[in-house]
């Protein structure tokens, strides 16, 4: 599995994989009393939640590089899992933390390779557009 040049565990898991549902729906009832649906395919917006859940773990620097990109904003980034299905994401900010690390064993100062549970908040997105060739 890769976030943007990141290679990450392929054990990660999508925790929220089946909670999705391509289509919005809204009702509302007429004057008359009938039920009026709309429904439409959304295009993005779909969570992408990873988690060790105990089945993976990850260095100290490998969460390092995690925090500089979760500390850019706006930034689109390619996610590639093990299947070979990819997405353009961002990191989901909304309803907590986009990015939670939590050492296996406590350590005061731990070194680049101690192991930590991580858990990575995405949300997909359009990919960026294409850059306009100078003439």
């Amino acid at each position: 599995m890769i976030l943007d040049s990141i290679e990450l565990d392929d054990q990660f898991e999508w925790v929220d994989e089946f909670e999705w549902d391509a289509i919005a729906q809204e009702q509302e009832r007429s004057v008359t009393g009938a039920l009026l649906v709309q429904e439409g395919v959304k295009l993005h917006g779909r969570p992408v939640t990873l988690q060790s859940n105990g089945g993976v773990w990850t260095t100290l620097a490998v969460v390092r590089q995690l925090e500089i990109l979760r500390d850019q904003p706006g930034r689109v980034m390619p996610l590639t899992l093990p299947d070979g299905r990819q997405y353009h994401v961002i990191f989901n900010r909304v309803d907590g933390a986009p990015l939670t690390a939590k050492p296996v064993f406590r350590r005061v100062n731990p070194d680049p390779d101690w192991l930590y549970e991580v858990d990575i908040r995405l949300i997909t997105v359009a990919p960026p557009p294409d850059p306009v060739p100078e003439p």
